[in-house]
């Protein structure tokens, strides 16, 4: 187990009881399709920011991360669980809704691909290359019947181009300089069908002349929204 997964088992240990019976009941209520937005979005809100990591492992059932696979492409990162406030900022941000298809680049065990779910209704795309994480994944999804997520296996640098559907694309630290130039050559083959918006943490500033960055609250998180079909952007560009 690497320290990620000793991480998330110490985390998800200190969760105290009472929240811990919460999480369990919530679980329940997801498995049946008796949990609306509003509600998970209450329930969440109930739990103290420093306890949310831990507790919603507990209502995901997630214990421990796996290892690895020894070999990744170049360019490429290892799993880096993403914590919830991070998630949190990006979906608000965003403006992430019920009417968006939300895709994860590097969604690992798929934790935030499950929350963005749950918390605004949202169909939801994980895209992992490490194929023992997408088969987590796809069996934890199934298990707590979400059925808005689905989890594809393969490179984002050869797959994101297939994700048409997505309006939301969410980059966590997933890679680096030449994948990071083919990825955003997809995205931007797919932002000449529609607008999208891409959530990037911990990355530099994604220089793009389609598009732009908009207000941030958070120093980790910066949302940019594609402007080539925008008649006023053009315009003014010109």
């Amino acid at each position: 187990m690497n320290r990620w997964g000793r991480g998330v088992l110490e985390v998800v240990a200190a969760v105290e009881p009472a929240l811990r019976n919460a999480a369990n009941q919530l679980r329940t209520l997801l498995q049946r399709d008796a949990v609306s937005p509003a509600t998970f979005r209450a329930r969440l809100e109930d739990v103290p920011p420093r306890e949310r990591d831990g507790w919603l492992d507990l209502v995901w059932d997630v214990h421990e991360l796996p290892d690895d696979e020894t070999e990744l492409p170049r360019g490429c990162v290892p799993y880096l669980p993403c914590p919830v406030a991070t998630v949190l900022d990006v979906v608000q941000q965003a403006g992430v809704t019920d009417k968006d298809v939300f895709v994860d680049v590097g969604s690992g065990l798929g934790r935030t691909a499950f929350l963005a779910n749950v918390l605004t209704g949202a169909g939801c795309i994980g895209l992992e290359i490490q194929p023992s994480l997408v088969e987590a994944a796809r069996g934890r999804a199934a298990w707590l019947n979400l059925e808005r997520t689905r989890f594809v296996q393969g490179d984002a640098a050869e797959r994101l181009r297939f994700l048409t559907v997505g309006t939301v694309f969410f980059l966590y630290c997933p890679f680096s300089g030449d994948r990071l130039h083919r990825a955003l050559a997809d995205l931007e083959a797919i932002a000449r069908t529609r607008e999208i918006r891409i959530a990037c943490v911990h990355m530099p500033p994604l220089d793009c002349h389609w598009l732009v960055r908009l207000p941030s609250a958070s120093p980790e998180v910066d949302v940019y929204r594609s402007t080539l079909l925008d008649p006023s952007f053009r315009r003014a560009a010109t």
